[in-house]
This record gives structure tokens, sequence and C-alpha cells, in this order.
């Protein structure tokens, strides 16, 4: 298999090169703009973020803020991002996963779902039937999605927070940890507790 190439020498990078070689990859280097960072989970650290465009080989974003992943997916567009899946994780045949996304060990996606490009399907998460989520999303670890969920571009579901069945949430929003959402959710912003509330003073 080819060379793979992981921009972001950090934990999260850690287990995309774990799940990498799991799928096949037998020769993966990491890119990081800390030039104090010299290897990642045994793999070297080359430089910066921009020597993609001097290495062969496909790319993994492997870094947990969704405007990044977006900007570097948008910048290297030319390169192939292959969709990596530890292979513990459940993948209904009918789902479909984008693009430069991760699905992490014991993760779940049944029939139907849809995930979009650069998302994170963390380690034991789950999105049931048909549930759409756009790119760039992170499931965090523990989270479930319901049935039939639509999740918005960016928007990022907190570590065991759960998600009602036939629930929208809008793009731009970050779902607090043990947050559980029962209502459809239009406006970005931070929503944290049970039921799951807008907090006001904080936008991500």
């Amino acid at each position: 298999m080819n060379k793979l190439i992981i921009i972001g020498a950090s934990g999260h990078g850690k287990v995309v090169a774990d799940i990498a070689a799991l799928n096949g990859y037998k020769d993966i280097v990491f890119l990081d703009n800390d030039h104090e960072i010299k290897t990642c989970a045994g793999y070297p650290v080359l430089g910066p973020d921009t020597m993609t465009s001097e290495l062969d080989g496909d790319v993994f974003i492997a870094v947990g803020k969704a405007e990044t992943r977006k900007k570097l997916m948008e910048r290297d567009a030319n390169r192939n991002f292959p969709v990596l899946i530890h292979p513990s994780a459940v993948i209904a045949e009918s789902a479909e996963v984008g693009a430069g996304s991760v699905v992490m060990a014991g993760a779940v996606i049944n029939p139907g779902a849809r995930i979009g490009k650069g998302c994170i399907i963390n380690t034991s998460s789950s999105v049931d039937h048909d549930c759409m989520v756009g790119d760039y999303v992170h499931i965090s670890v523990g989270a479930h999605l319901s049935g039939t969920v639509v999740v918005g571009t960016g928007t990022w579901i907190g570590t065991g927070a759960i998600v009602s069945n036939n629930v929208n949430i809008c793009g731009g929003c970050m779902i607090g940890a043990g947050a559980v959402v029962i209502k459809d959710i239009d406006e970005p912003g931070t929503y944290v507790g049970v039921p799951a509330r807008l907090k006001r003073d904080s936008r991500i």
C-alpha cells in the first residue's frame, strides 16, 4: 500500500497511525508545525504540514479542530484522502463514509447512515440508521446518535453525549460531554446539560 502522510503529530495522530497500520499502510510519516516534535507513535515527523507538496503518498489530516481539517483538505484537494476504519468497527453495507474520515475501534455505523468527509467517528461511538452527518463532524468517544439524526458541518458531539431520534443539529455547534439533545438545534453555539441548552456566553 502507498505511503501515508499524517498531518498532526498528536494523541489523535497516534490513534490514526495505529488504524492506518491495521489498514495495511507500511510506510507512515508525520508532518507537524511544532519543530520540536521529532517522532510520533514511533514514526518520524519530517517537518511542517506544507511539506505535503514535496512528498508522494496518501494524506490524512489528524487534527481535532474542524476548521483546520477543512482548510488543509481544501489546500491539498488534489491528493488522495483515504477512509481509515478500525477492524473492530461495524459499518453497514449501505452506510457511506466520506474521504478523509476515520472510524475508530468499537464504533458502529448502521444502515442508511451517511458520514461526510473529514469526519471523526471516535471510539465506541454510534451512528444509527439513516443519520446524515455533515463534513468535518466529530462524534466523540462514547457518543450516540439515534436514528434519522442530521448533524451539520463542523459540529462536535462531545464525549458520552446522546442525540435523540429525528433531531436536527445545525453546523458550528459544540455539544458538551454527557449532554442529551432532545429537540432541534438551529443556532450555532455550545450546548450543555440534560436536556441540552445553549450556553449563551460561548461560541466555537
